[in-house]
């Protein structure tokens, strides 16, 4: 089964399907960090498949270079890693990579095509901001690219995945226009807003998936199948972490993986060192707040108000706006708040709930409430990190929509 996967990111959709059995013949992306994430996961992916992860693992501790690294994969599988910023100027270059790699493959018939182009244009947060209210904002029309895409490999399924307020950009025309472009190439659409939380992870993420088929196969719709650990709370993704100080890292594990971790494979159980166990600095001003926040969520379940702070503490000259910026990640409920790529700026809205530590969370936490194994390797600075986390489709989300996908084409075949 082959996918192509478009506006990649750190590959949180394709790391769901691959972990299906799907084989990617082009993983597309523009930001240089996010497709080195991309081509050190397929490296991962590889060497796990040969039985030689010793060499990630020298990787991870410094002892080989990345270059090193990408040297051990085949060629025809490091040419999937495609480079590149999509768009009408791109397209026909891009394609004859994919066709290339297609014939490697012996891939005549594409599978499934996923992506979705990036939704900072269609968020409600970029839609407050008027640097972003422009109806000539490329972006803002990437969703043809893919249709353009989808017309010319026509795929048996597709999966687009973007924020909820891509239904109402411009009074909701973009949205028909991209449910009309798709049914016009021969395909019924299906889209469904899905919560992350009902598919096994401990975050409360909602997100539309348009999912399409051709026409000519007897479906009438795809139901994802729910996927909830049962008694799980955001706290198992944290406790078996060693605790850390602002502006430090220390990647060591201080107790066995919960049941959670276990269960879902976050925590993997292969000899792969710890990463990304890293927090951002802190002043004494802000910790001092985190304090008062995480005491206010842990001990009455109430959160915090800026503007209810003691004076000594409150630094903008407007303490009545923006009063939630400062909130605790909670620790005790069975999923966390949304991780949004405005994590890479502070850290402020996803405050440790352990009072004792007092700072945000680690990269290697945003990781695992989003679902990302502790054997996923980011590339990057801590902040470009953080954005690719923040930008991910849920791995484990992924891995649900991928496994109704490969049902439905084992029906259709």
């Amino acid at each position: 089964m082959f996918i192509l996967d478009l506006f990649s990111g750190a590959g949180g959709l394709a790391e769901g399907f691959v972990s299906e059995g799907f084989i990617p013949v082009g993983h597309v992306e523009m930001d240089g960090d996010a497709i080195n994430t991309l081509h050190t996961r397929i490296v991962y992916h590889f060497l796990k498949s040969e039985n030689k992860l010793g060499t990630y693992i020298k990787y991870l501790n410094k002892k080989i270079s990345r270059d090193a690294l990408y040297e051990t994969l085949p060629s025809e599988i490091a040419n999937t890693v495609i480079h590149d910023m999509l768009s009408s100027d791109s397209l026909d270059s891009i394609c004859r990579k994919i066709d290339t790699n297609m014939e490697c493959f012996n891939c005549s018939d594409l599978d499934v095509l996923i992506g979705g182009p990036p939704c900072q244009t269609y968020s409600l947060i970029s839609r407050s901001n008027k640097n972003y209210q422009n109806e000539n904002d490329q972006r803002n029309h990437l969703y043809k690219i893919y249709a353009k895409i989808l017309k010319r490999y026509r795929p048996k399924f597709f999966v687009f995945e973007n924020v909820p307020g891509l239904k109402n950009v411009n009074g909701g025309t973009i949205f028909k226009e991209l449910i009309n472009l798709i049914s016009e190439q021969g395909y019924i659409v299906d889209p469904k807003e899905l919560d992350a939380s009902d598919f096994g992870i401990l975050q409360k993420r909602t997100r539309i998936i348009i999912t399409g088929w051709r026409k000519e196969y007897a479906l009438k719709e795809i139901e994802y199948k729910h996927n909830i650990y049962k008694n799980a709370v955001v706290n198992d993704l944290l406790t078996d972490l060693v605790p850390i100080s602002p502006g430090t890292e220390n990647n060591t594990y201080k107790s066995e993986p919960t049941p959670y971790l276990f269960e879902s494979g976050l925590r993997s159980l292969l000899e792969i060192p710890l990463t990304h166990h890293m927090c951002r600095y802190h002043n004494e001003n802000d910790r001092e707040i985190y304090r008062i926040a995480i005491r206010l969520w842990n001990e009455e379940g109430k959160r915090l108000v800026y503007s209810d702070l003691p004076p000594n503490l409150i630094t903008r000259k407007n303490p009545h706006i923006f009063t939630d910026k400062y909130k605790v990640v909670a620790g005790n409920a069975p999923y966390s708040h949304t991780v949004i790529a405005h994590i890479a700026k502070d850290g402020h809205y996803y405050i440790h709930p352990d009072i004792e530590q007092a700072r945000s969370i680690s990269v290697r936490e945003a990781a695992r409430i989003q679902s990302f194994p502790d054997d996923y390797y980011f590339e990057g600075s801590r902040m470009k990190v953080f954005t690719q986390i923040g930008n991910a489709v849920p791995p484990l989300m992924a891995k649900q929509i991928a496994r109704t996908i490969k049902e439905a084409l084992s029906n259709v075949r």
